[in-house]
């Protein structure tokens, strides 16, 4: 049976305020310090989780295959995110970056000749890619935030693309929710070190607007969102999740332009059009699998 219908929407709507509940959180803390505090909170959540499920205990190779993703996908897939935020990167145009992800990991899955694409798959790909080009030619936030902020989203988008690689390959056998904590507890070790490398004397501003983004992040993104990803990767192949997933930049860039007065100009607004087509026809153009299944989400 697969996930109820209302579980890829709200996974969507709540994995698209992971970009602008970092901007709304970042005045009052240091990039890595936010994300040590939101990793050391989920942890908690994840903690209490697995004492009332009591699911399977990974084995130690197990456990060490789900530090390696967790390193990469939560610690420095959203690092470089939050980096790239604070550095002036507008949230709309970083979500689109990322959600790129899909694409990449296909074009990579081609190449090493898991996937042979149909040439309306051909088309998307390049309708896909013409699509972002466009809304980075539209827009003056990776100009603006200087050549630090275009490397961080960039390494940002590898790390989180050789992440899900390496999860589908090699992340599977673990509990989802066992899996997730030491995928957490790598994060927070990642995440620990930057902020105590970069960040140390750095104040913590623990204003009203910091709160909420940090009991969002952790509540709300961390642990429900990851939550229904994980429902939807069991009750629905990958490629339909994947197909969700690019509606998120769309969102966040409304989110971000009703709450930071964020603006798009009409080339940029066309190109994520022009990018959600592309995808579409990626994506329906036929299955896109990996070997092996992922069973742990990430943000």
């Amino acid at each position: 049976m697969r996930a109820s219908s209302w579980i890829p929407w709200v996974f969507v709507v709540l994995w698209s305020t992971g970009f602008t509940g970092a901007k709304l959180g970042l005045p009052y803390c240091g990039p890595f310090t936010f994300l040590a505090i939101r990793m050391a909170l989920t942890l908690l959540c994840f903690a209490a989780l697995l004492a009332v499920l009591r699911p399977a205990w990974p084995t130690l190779a197990q456990a060490r295959r789900q530090w390696v993703s967790g390193g990469m996908l939560h610690g420095g897939y959203l690092g470089c995110l939050f980096a790239a935020i604070k550095l002036g990167v507008p949230a709309g145009l970083a979500a689109l970056i990322m959600g790129m992800q899909p694409l990449l990991t296909a074009l990579i899955s081609w190449r090493l000749g898991e996937k042979r694409f149909r040439a309306i798959q051909w088309l998307g790909m390049a309708l896909g890619l013409a699509g972002t080009a466009l809304v980075i030619a539209g827009s003056k936030g990776v100009a603006l935030a200087g050549g630090a902020g275009a490397a961080f989203v960039i390494a940002g988008l590898l790390l989180i693309t050789g992440g899900t690689l390496y999860q589908r390959y090699r992340g599977g056998g673990a509990h989802p929710v066992a899996g997730a904590f030491h995928q957490y507890l790598s994060a927070l070790a990642v995440t620990g070190a930057l902020a105590l490398l970069f960040e140390r004397g750095v104040p913590v501003v623990w204003s009203g607007e910091f709160i909420f983004a940090l009991g969002w992040s952790v509540t709300m993104l961390s642990v429900l969102a990851v939550l229904l990803l994980l429902r939807m990767l069991r009750d629905g192949d990958v490629s339909r999740v994947a197909a969700y997933l690019y509606l998120v930049p769309g969102l966040t860039a409304v989110q971000a332009w009703w709450l930071f007065d964020e603006r798009l100009s009409p080339t940029a607004m066309g190109g994520i059009v022009l990018a959600a087509v592309g995808v579409a026809l990626v994506l329906r153009g036929g299955d896109f699998r990996l070997p092996g299944r992922s069973r742990s989400g990430r943000s």
